[in-house]
């Protein structure tokens, strides 16, 4: 009997494709699981099923599943009507959704190579660009077009190969990649035949005239405590090569003698360590009056806002909440709206949960997003979940509570590409559907939550003191526009926040200076005729970057050399408008020349572990002074800053958006 199968391809198309199984495959598809399936005249796509049927009533003639790559589903159906939900909210196609909610490695496309055919005798006109492409092919005579296209560009490139395969000097071909391959190491281990005492004892007396490979099998003696346990301990060869300074052709000699064999075991990248689990902090008198009113209004409604101010201990509750949800057995997801904030609250959250804590970001390597996703759909998954709004994916088995830290943050909104959703309106929407509590934590509701709380449609809880009864910090506005007029201004600084800046150094304190915008200057301008550099693809002006000394669309990434002279009127007065973080840092090292500065910023944290050094420097003293756009004002905590400077502050006043005054606020 033929079978037919729904497929959602990752593609931004509304519809799903149908196609046919062949009959090796009928009974290994079903519903959630990946396939490889052809679409359009060459391309191959995973997709992922939806739904599986005996009759097919359309006239058209279909393709057939190329291969099966699941015996299981990867998702579970609830996933599937969350994501169509989304397609539908943000007007978006359900192939948008599974390209967001997957990760790449999940995800097997095929690629299209170049290849030179060997049998092609010029015996017509070739174009210059022609030649070209054949003399790249001739010195590697397999290429992918991704690649040539980055040098060529798209439009160029296609005209080439077209006149080539007519001149059938080349051919295409298309090839599956796989994006994700299991991490492997290899093991060593004493074979059966030397492990009786008295053989062992012979071959040592044997290996004598090889030093070398005695101190291999030595260390590896010492390192499986053979003698010491009745099954020994696992070795890699990784480790023993780097115990005793050796190559793996010592290794192999051992191996060709047979004295040693090797295994290759496939290990996971997720780290699991021997954590010390720490008991919990007694909760104060206000968290617990907090903690009790949240378990109260959570028994008849489905959503709670804790408004708490700043340093008030939001957290411990959260971690309270989090082990009562435990104990009734259910599944926790944590939100946060950056990675940014990530790196404290995981080390809290690992501390008190240890190895039921699960971190997933983008960040995470792709390999590491895959392995989560798989232990998710395992029967021993992260109890805990902390994650950025990418979470909102994961496969729950029994998500139980949904945490939102910081529910007012703009980066829970998804901006390009598609779907264009908001992860803390999705995960109220997920907890919803999965009948799961939904706690809304933050110092500054946005209006809309406030609003939902202020009709009862949210439980509203208040925690308006701070811990250990701390002051709010002083908050100070200072007109910079008198002290322009007077000349009074030192840069971008004023007199006050300097003397504040310096008193601070003074008591071996610590200072963070906020500026929202980075680069050096986010305008550069001819003094003479007014010319502004502008994005060739957006039209908008560029920034300058000091440091890597060319102008950059913060739009489309694009990067343009410094213009030695205007290329209007050829006056080299250029002149630098407005102030970013890199500027305020070449100000402030100027100023202090002796002080350790840094500076927390995309520019600075693109490397996978920068934004946890810069972090780890600041927290135990080794930098003094902290500048940064939103980066440092989102829920970061250190116990030795003093003074906090907002430069420029009414420009996020000014910032030509209806959200302007909340998002400043």
């Amino acid at each position: 009997m033929d079978k037919y199968a729904d497929v959602i391809l990752p593609l931004p198309l509304a519809q799903w494709f149908t196609y046919r199984l062949p009959k090796e495959y009928i009974h290994q598809v079903t519903t959630g699981s990946r396939v490889v399936v052809p679409f359009g005249q060459k391309k191959y796509y995973t997709g992922l099923v939806v739904k599986v049927y005996d009759r097919y009533e359309g006239t058209f003639d279909l393709k057939a599943i190329h291969m099966v790559l699941d015996s299981h589903p990867i998702v579970f159906p609830y996933q599937l009507s969350f994501w169509q939900w989304i397609a539908s909210y943000y007007m978006c196609g359900i192939g948008d959704v599974l390209k967001a909610a997957l990760p790449s490695g999940l995800k097997i496309e095929s690629e299209t190579w170049i290849e030179l055919n060997q049998d092609f005798r010029e015996e017509v006109r070739l174009s210059s660009e022609e030649h070209q492409l054949l003399d790249l092919l001739a010195v590697k005579p397999k290429q992918r077009v991704s690649q040539i296209e980055n040098q060529w560009g798209a439009t160029q490139l296609f005209k080439v190969l077209e006149q080539l395969m007519d001149k059938k000097a080349i051919q295409l071909r298309e090839e599956l990649q796989y994006n994700y391959r299991p991490k492997k190491e290899i093991h060593v281990a004493l074979s059966k035949k030397w492990q009786l005492k008295h053989r062992l004892e012979s071959l040592c007396e044997e290996l004598k005239r090889a030093p070398k490979q005695l101190e291999v099998l030595m260390k590896y003696l010492e390192l499986s405590g053979f003698f010491r346990r009745e099954k020994p301990k696992e070795v890699t060869r990784k480790e023993l090569m780097e115990e005793t300074n050796s190559s793996t052709t010592v290794c192999k000699a051992l191996v060709d003698k047979g004295i040693f064999t090797l295994q290759e075991k496939e290990v996971g990248r997720l780290v699991k360590e021997d954590v010390e689990v720490e008991a919990f902090y007694d909760l104060n008198q206000f968290q617990q009056q907090a903690f009790n009113q949240i378990l109260e209004l959570l028994q008849n409604k489905d959503t709670c806002l804790l408004h708490g101010v700043t340093s008030s201990g939001k957290t411990e509750i959260y971690i309270h909440l989090i082990q009562k949800a435990l104990d009734e057995g259910k599944q926790i997801l944590y939100l946060l709206p950056e990675i940014a904030l990530t790196t404290q609250i995981t080390r809290r959250l690992h501390r008190v949960f240890g190895n039921q804590l699960g971190v997933y970001h983008s960040k995470c390597s792709d390999a590491e997003r895959v392995e989560i996703w798989k232990k998710q759909l395992s029967n021993n998954p992260y109890q805990v979940i902390l994650g950025v709004r990418s979470s909102i994916f994961l496969p729950f088995r029994n998500l139980g509570l949904i945490i939102i830290d910081e529910e007012h943050e703009t980066t829970y909104k998804q901006q390009e590409p598609a779907p264009r959703y908001h992860a803390r309106n999705a995960a109220l929407f997920l907890g919803a559907m999965l009948k799961a509590k939904t706690i809304l934590g933050t110092a500054t509701p946005s209006v809309e939550t406030w609003y939902n709380a202020s009709i009862s449609k949210y439980g509203l809880v208040k925690l308006n003191e701070r811990y250990k009864e701390i002051q709010l910090p002083e908050v100070i506005p200072v007109d910079i526009q008198e002290l322009h007029r007077k000349k009074r201004m030192v840069g971008q600084f004023s007199p006050l926040l300097l003397a504040e800046i310096e008193e601070t150094l003074q008591n071996k304190e610590q200072v963070i200076l906020f500026q929202n915008r980075r680069g050096f200057a986010p305008m550069l301008e001819c003094k003479t005729c007014g010319w502004v550099p502008k994005c060739e693809h957006c039209d908008v002006s560029l920034t300058y970057h000091k440091g890597l000394r060319q102008l950059t669309c913060h739009y489309c990434g694009s990067v343009y050399p410094v213009p030695f002279q205007c290329p209007a009127c050829e006056e080299k007065d250029l002149r630098y408008k407005g102030f970013g973080t890199e500027k305020v840092e070449d100000d402030i090292r100027q100023l202090f020349p002796e002080v350790a500065v840094a500076r927390l910023d995309l520019d600075t944290t693109r490397n996978r572990n920068a934004y946890e050094q810069i972090l780890s420097d600041f927290e135990r003293g080794k930098t003094q002074i902290l500048i940064g756009t939103q980066m440092v004002s989102k829920g970061l905590d250190f116990d030795h800053v003093r003074v906090v400077g907002i430069l420029n502050a009414d420009t996020m006043l000014n910032y030509p958006d209806f959200r302007s005054y909340e998002r400043a606020f």
